[in-house]
């Protein structure tokens, strides 16, 4: 539907008569009112009747004057839109991270967020998810993962993996502990979804090592709520809970730890807005999270 006749239409009604609507349309009588002949056409709708000389709304007009008024909104939205959008601007930004990530990292971050930034969603993601499609699916994937190189990426930080003990535990005055100290213990583990495992098992196959006893959990809350009760060292990158006391792990003299990034497609038309969220983010992360 051509919304020139549209707000031909709009104008007409707003303005009470067709001699006025043409002055404000800069347009003669004869020619506005022919088009307003050609939109009742297109609808086969009669949207005005004539009465004492002056035209009237029908009852199919009144209802169809709503519509095109919400259209003609909805068309200068949509086309502001768009020139944001050209000029690299964002009125909304999709954020998508891993569980722990977006709990402990995004969800912060997002509250940091002033008036003049783009208005946030988040959605969890799986850790495995196809990075390609993560990149064309959100505005900014924030994960523990390697980017391929032609994604736009930015590496946040290096986030320790934590040994979580309780308070009567004879480690708590301890910064850290070796990983074949840490085997002895009872270990409750998040599943492979999470990284802190991924990384902790590639450590004990490197020392060809094995846990004694392990407990396994899908949530990384309840792993912390377990270690509280005394049933083990939880290992985890999560913030600690529960008045827990945390420990590096410490293998071949090097702290376990993840590597956290930020990504975006390549092209994309806010290319600069993304990369300032994300040396934001950075600095966000060396703070909330320093050495």
């Amino acid at each position: 539907m051509d919304t020139r006749l549209l707000r031909y239409f709009v104008t007409v009604v707003e303005a009470g008569t067709v001699s006025a609507a043409a002055h404000q349309l800069h347009m003669t009588q004869p020619s506005l009112s022919r088009q307003i002949r050609q939109l009742e056409r297109q609808l086969e709708l009669t949207l005005f009747f004539r009465q004492h000389g002056r035209l009237h709304l029908t009852t199919e007009g009144s209802e169809f004057y709503r519509t095109a008024r919400d259209l003609l909104q909805r068309h200068q939205e949509a086309a502001e839109y768009a020139a944001h959008l050209a000029e690299g601007r964002m009125a909304r930004i999709s954020l998508a991270a891993p569980n722990t990530t977006l709990t402990d990292i995004v969800a912060p971050f997002v509250a940091t967020f002033r008036p003049q930034d783009p208005v946030p969603s988040v959605t969890e993601m799986d850790i495995d998810a196809d990075l390609h499609l993560a990149l064309n699916s959100y505005g900014m994937v924030v994960a523990p993962v390697r980017w391929p190189p032609q994604a736009h990426a930015l590496h946040l930080a290096n986030l320790p993996v934590w040994a979580y003990v309780p308070e009567r535990h004879p480690w708590v005055k301890r910064q850290s502990v070796l990983l074949e100290e840490l085997v002895q213990e009872t270990l409750i583990l998040p599943t492979v979804g999470f990284k802190a495992r991924r990384v902790l098992d590639a450590a004990l196959d490197q020392a060809q090592l094995s846990a004694t006893t392990t407990l396994e959990t899908r949530h990384s809350q309840v792993a912390l709520a377990l270690t509280a009760a005394g049933r083990g060292a939880a290992i985890l990158t999560d913030d600690p809970r529960y008045g827990l006391h945390q420990l590096k792990i410490l293998h071949q003299g090097e702290p376990l730890q993840i590597h956290l990034y930020a990504a975006w497609r390549p092209g994309h038309h806010a290319h600069a807005t993304l990369a300032n969220l994300a040396q934001r983010l950075k600095e966000f992360c060396l703070d909330r999270y320093p050495g």
